[in-house]
């Protein structure tokens, strides 16, 4: 693919945002290429966990506006160019929340626009010290509510941080975003992704169904109207998990007093 790399291993699937030329700003090829990916993720069980990251100096520097149709499309006007070229980085935001796999971003270098809500939209970042979060929209003039990222930042540093990082623009280097909560944790200078594929090494050791059903229900969580709507998606999941190999694979080392070896699927 041009825009990303894949590399599969083990049940993890490390996806590297490859156009380090322009560190890695998103264009139209590279947005359906993640969508293919991360399509094809909804139905592939032997995936288990997923690495996010970017190629040379930076993670993702946004929305590519000066290399082409930022949409991948032909014969549009502009504003129709970027309505599609928007539209379809926010799909790629939605689909990193809605995989079963657990999603982890490693960061490093500049996580600015688009590629601040790609990050945010991960279960799990981990970033080192070179790592810097840049939200400039409104002093570009634009709305910082941009590819989920009015929707993400709230739910996790709280409405009054969120707007005080947005209104004013703010960059937050590693320890700022650690402070925030936004960062699992900081990795040496250049470390981000073998930590982040650690990570994903520590969670192939959980069980298949608990990951992908308690990432279901945290994201329910965010959209539930009320505790008694939760506690039904709960009392649900939880019930079939009592059927499931994984239970009895999981209680049997529990009781033999060793790791839990959970099948792929």
């Amino acid at each position: 693919m041009a825009g990303i790399e894949l590399d599969r291993r083990d049940g993890v699937l490390t996806i590297t945002l490859s156009r380090p030329e322009r560190l890695n700003a998103v264009d139209g090829a590279l947005t359906e290429e993640m969508l293919d990916v991360l399509n094809g993720l909804m139905r592939d069980p032997s995936t288990r966990v997923v690495v996010l990251t970017g190629a040379g100096r930076g993670f993702c520097s946004g929305m590519d506006l000066q290399g082409g149709d930022p949409a991948g499309a032909s014969g549009e006007g502009r504003v129709q160019r970027l309505y599609r070229g928007i539209a379809r980085g926010g799909e790629v935001t939605a689909r990193l929340r809605e995989i079963p796999q657990p999603v982890i971003a490693a960061l490093h270098g500049p996580v600015a626009g688009m590629g601040v809500s790609w990050a945010l939209a991960c279960d799990l970042r981990v970033a080192d010290p070179t790592t810097r979060f840049v939200v400039p929209f409104v002093d570009l003039g634009l709305s910082a509510g941009d590819c989920g990222l009015s929707w993400l930042l709230p739910r996790l540093v709280g409405p009054a941080k969120a707007a005080e990082v947005c209104y004013r623009a703010q960059r937050l280097d590693a320890a700022r975003a650690d402070a925030l909560g936004l960062v699992t944790e900081i990795a040496p200078e250049g470390g981000d992704l073998a930590a982040a594929q650690a990570l994903a090494d520590e969670l192939l050791g959980r069980s298949p169904y608990g990951l992908s059903r308690t990432k279901e229900l945290l994201n329910a969580s965010l959209d539930v109207p009320g505790l008694r709507r939760q506690l039904m998606a709960e009392t649900a999941v939880q019930t079939l998990a009592f059927f499931s190999e994984d239970l009895a694979e999981g209680m049997a080392a529990a009781l033999e007093k060793r790791r839990p070896e959970f099948k792929n699927r």
